[in-house]
């Protein structure tokens, strides 16, 4: 099942009245199956050494989450959710597939990414599932990536923070993207058929498309801020409708 959630928000106006940062508008993925992502494009890993996609990936499979490595907000909880799919399901980093936290900010250092690395760890034994890889590069390469792959995300000056996507791209050996699992924790199973898709070079998608902005969240109170958590708020009920609604017609067509 697909389920197709819009979250829509009113641009703020600025001190001067006309519109201001849009993240509802700015972060986004447009969808491009199929798409070649550049695997060879350099990047430094969390010991400094530089990498690329096809030298992590090694003839497999590819799972590419976009993330900010010093992130204020959701990206650790993505992670985790993702950690979790994995140990639900029999696949595992580095036998059969490579599993990339892809960091997005150019000012982020293969310190910053070895932290990130050390956090999930600590989190929930991310070592127990298999090797993680954590990513940075400079703006040229990153934009290349996200680009090819049709992941839009952009810098709020205001408040310094990015407004980005919750989602991990997956990749076919040779670099062709094969769908988005979208969300903050993906099912094991989709998680799964994703993997074995993406070794047979399929197009495909998993779940459900629901676009989650890693954005607007206050690190000292520990709560998104107020517009964002009615925006939230909103999604959340509607994901219940539209789930309630699907039992109710699937039971009135099995009477």
């Amino acid at each position: 099942m697909v389920l197709a959630l819009l979250l829509a928000a009113p641009a703020a106006a600025g001190p001067a009245g006309e519109p201001g940062f849009d993240p509802f508008g700015m972060a986004r993925i447009d969808e491009r199956p199929g798409a070649v992502v550049p695997m060879d494009a350099p990047f430094r890993n969390a010991d400094g050494k530089i990498t690329n996609l096809r030298e992590l990936g090694n003839g497999k499979p590819v799972l590419l989450i976009p993330v900010l490595h010093n992130c204020p907000n959701i990206c650790g909880v993505t992670l985790a959710g993702v950690a979790d799919a994995i140990a639900g399901q029999p696949l595992r980093p580095g036998r059969d597939f490579a599993l990339v936290a892809f960091g997005i900010d150019p000012r982020e250092t293969p310190k910053d990414a070895a932290t990130n690395l050390s956090r999930l760890n600590d989190r929930l034994g991310a070592s127990k599932i298999g090797p993680v890889f954590a990513l940075t590069g400079t703006n040229s390469t990153i934009h290349d990536v996200t680009g090819a792959l049709g992941y839009r995300y952009a810098w709020d000056q205001r408040i310094g923070q990015y407004a980005h996507v919750a989602a991990t791209a997956v990749l076919t050996p040779e670099g062709q993207l094969s769908g988005w699992l979208y969300g903050l924790a993906p099912r094991p199973a989709d998680l799964h058929q994703a993997i074995v898709d993406a070794r047979q070079d399929k197009e495909a998608r998993w779940g459900d498309r629901l676009l989650l902005l890693c954005f607007h969240y206050d690190p000292v109170t520990g709560r998104y801020t107020a517009s964002i958590e009615k925006i939230l708020r909103l999604a959340a009920a509607m994901t219940v409708i539209a789930i309630g609604t699907l039992i109710w017609r699937l039971r009135g067509a099995s009477a």
